[in-house]
């Protein structure tokens, strides 16, 4: 918690600077977070070069409206939710570029149940640290719908809470428990035949 708070800190300080047209802080900034932000959106696209078009077009998007950041978020969310609105941008252009799979679950818009999310024995960042697993994950991953992809990547990799989440996608809190619910099922069930398969 100690360096949560002196991450946020840090990243404040940085913010007022820039907001105050210190172009070394906007760089401080995007060393800070370029690593993160663009393995996130190469999660996403499944292409190297979109990837590093999205991270640049990111923190152009971040630079420009450096002014209005609030911190109601913290800087790391506003980069994802940055990051993810271009996402949302990109597949509507190419709707056929990216592999998505659409399984028959019920609508997850929030009902008004805040169920939690069950023990699977399924951890997904575990999971990427063996190299044939992880590829098969990553895999896997491709093949959710987006609105699950995002979900998954920003909680189980990037390891944002459900409040973080719901704020970058812009959706109630039930919402993002149930999207990630539904996510790792659809993982465990694709991955399903390749675990059986090494037991």
């Amino acid at each position: 918690m100690v360096a949560l708070s002196k991450i946020m800190y840090a990243d404040n300080t940085l913010i007022q600077r820039a907001q105050a047209n210190d172009r070394a802080a906007f760089n401080e900034i995007v060393l800070r977070y370029k690593s993160k932000i663009h393995n996130y959106l190469f999660r996403m696209v499944r292409s190297a070069s979109d990837a590093e078009d999205l991270t640049q077009e990111t923190f152009i998007r971040a630079y420009l409206s450096i002014h209005t950041f609030q911190s109601r978020a913290s800087l790391n969310t506003w980069l994802f939710r940055i990051a993810t609105n271009l996402c949302i941008d990109y597949s509507r252009k190419n709707k056929n570029h990216i592999a998505t799979q659409s399984l028959s679950i019920e609508d997850d818009e929030d009902n008004g149940s805040q169920r939690d999310i069950p023990d699977l024995a399924f951890d997904p960042q575990r999971l990427l640290l063996n190299r044939e697993l992880g590829k098969r994950l990553d895999e896997a991953l491709c093949q959710l719908p987006e609105r699950l992809r995002t979900v998954v990547l920003l909680y189980d990799i990037e390891g944002l809470s459900y409040e973080e989440i719901a704020l970058v996608v812009g959706t109630p809190l039930g919402t993002v428990k149930s999207r990630l619910f539904h996510a790792r099922v659809q993982l465990r069930e694709i991955l399903l035949p390749y675990l059986q398969e090494k037991l």
